[in-house]
């Protein structure tokens, strides 16, 4: 037998539902229900999607749309996502919830969505053609199973799903443990790693590029728009981690010895837990890390160094070491604002950007940000945890850069190249 859409809608006894719910948005999302059986996730740069209780089931409703997304100021672009934003709303539950999730369509093409590493009926895991039929545009579909297990997992688009995802088209889907954690958390964070092929001059994102990145990004934003992690001396923090790109993504903290504790498959037993500084998130996976917080401004990046720099070229003749006496006058006369860098390094870039030298419209300088010492010459996957013995529980408000304490930082001892005697490796 042959189902149309509309004989799974009633199936499902949604039907009626699914013409009357209206998607609950952020600027309502204050007036919402709250569950106080756990302590809820904040998603760097992001939101939790509301939800309301209908014969008691959880009831969320996405809407697949196009939206004009920030990546950092000077850079914007015309996206795809879900309820306004990308990565869409953080869905939170409980094991043993039954939910039922909305999606309205309001796209020019079919989509669905796929719930990434859940255990759910095969009707509802949303490969489109497979398990039911693609969402066409203006249609709502809905999607009801119960959550039988505990963990970090994703949604995305199971339909032409190489430019879905290209354009932003994913989010997070928290799911915690009904019985509790026997080690709790006091503050709990998430984000997804994204890559995107925005290139200089341009306005929306190229879903044909597989290799050669622009725009690396924790939740769809590049460092410096990417928030700090805050919290307070002594708190144990979570930091969920979830890949939707196409690379791998060894991402290392500072400061400390972190435990790799969870993934899709829930947080682990103990005896599993091991002690890490970099922990690799493969593509389509989630990594969930813990540890104690110390105080500092801590460094938070993918160590593939150049998944922290924005808008790289990469078709460009390596300058380094080349005199270039001359050459910038001459092609100045063809190219005016020409500016010759990169003889002795890239550092100058940052240099060049702040001092108003400017590139194609649109596209943000390779380096940016400062600190309390200097240019940070970072970008993309980049960001800062920043602990203090003072921050309030529940506190995330940036408290500023960190003062050392006295006597604890690196400093200068000679301006002098041939300084020291230091040992050289034999001839």
């Amino acid at each position: 037998m042959t189902l149309s859409r509309r004989d799974i809608m009633l199936a499902s006894g949604t039907a009626a539902l699914a013409a009357t719910a209206g998607p609950v948005s952020r600027a309502n999302a204050a007036d919402a229900p709250s569950d106080r059986r756990f302590k809820p996730v904040r998603t760097l740069n992001g939101w939790t999607l509301p939800w309301c209780m209908k014969d008691g089931v959880k009831e969320f409703h996405l809407v697949a749309e196009e939206i004009q997304h920030s990546f950092a100021p000077g850079s914007e672009a015309t996206c795809w996502g879900y309820n306004g934003s990308t990565p869409g709303p953080t869905i939170e539950a409980v094991e043993g919830d039954r939910v039922r999730i909305f999606v309205t369509n309001r796209l020019k093409e079919h989509t669905t969505v796929h719930w990434h590493g859940l255990i759910l009926p095969n009707g509802m895991d949303g490969v489109g053609g497979l398990n039911q039929p693609h969402i066409q545009p203006g249609e709502t579909f809905a999607y009801e199973f119960t959550l039988r297990q505990q963990g970090s997992h994703m949604y995305h688009p199971h339909a032409d799903e190489m430019t879905q995802l290209a354009y932003g088209m994913m989010g997070l889907f928290i799911i915690h443990p009904k019985a509790g954690e026997a080690v709790p958390v006091d503050r709990d964070y998430a984000f997804i790693l994204h890559n995107w092929a925005l290139h200089p001059g341009t306005w929306r994102p190229d879903p044909s590029v597989m290799v050669n990145f622009d725009l690396w990004t924790f939740n769809s934003k590049v460092f410096p728009a990417i928030e700090p992690l805050v919290a307070r001396t002594g708190e144990r923090v979570r930091i969920r981690i979830g890949n939707l790109s196409m690379w791998n993504h060894p991402v290392h903290l500072h400061g400390v010895e972190f435990v790799e504790t969870g993934s899709d498959g829930g947080r682990w037993p103990q005896s599993q837990w091991r002690r890490e500084v970099t922990s690799t998130v493969g593509v389509g996976q989630m990594r969930d890390i813990e540890f104690t917080a110390v105080p500092g401004d801590w460094a938070l990046h993918c160590h593939m160094s150049h998944h922290t720099m924005n808008a790289m070229g990469h078709e460009i003749a390596n300058p380094t070491g080349v005199d270039r006496s001359g050459l910038e006058q001459q092609i100045q006369k063809i190219l005016p604002g020409y500016m010759a860098m990169g003889q002795n390094g890239m550092a100058e870039h940052q240099e060049h950007t702040d001092a108003g030298h400017q590139g194609p419209a649109n596209t943000l300088p390779m380096m940016a940000g400062k600190g309390p010492f200097g240019n940070l010459e970072m970008g993309g996957m980049f960001t800062v945890l920043k602990v203090r013995d003072d921050i309030r529980p529940g506190d995330y408000n940036d408290p500023g850069w960190y003062v050392q304490p006295k006597g604890t930082v690196a400093k200068r001892v000679s301006t002098d190249p041939d300084f020291g005697t230091p040992h050289r490796k034999p001839l």
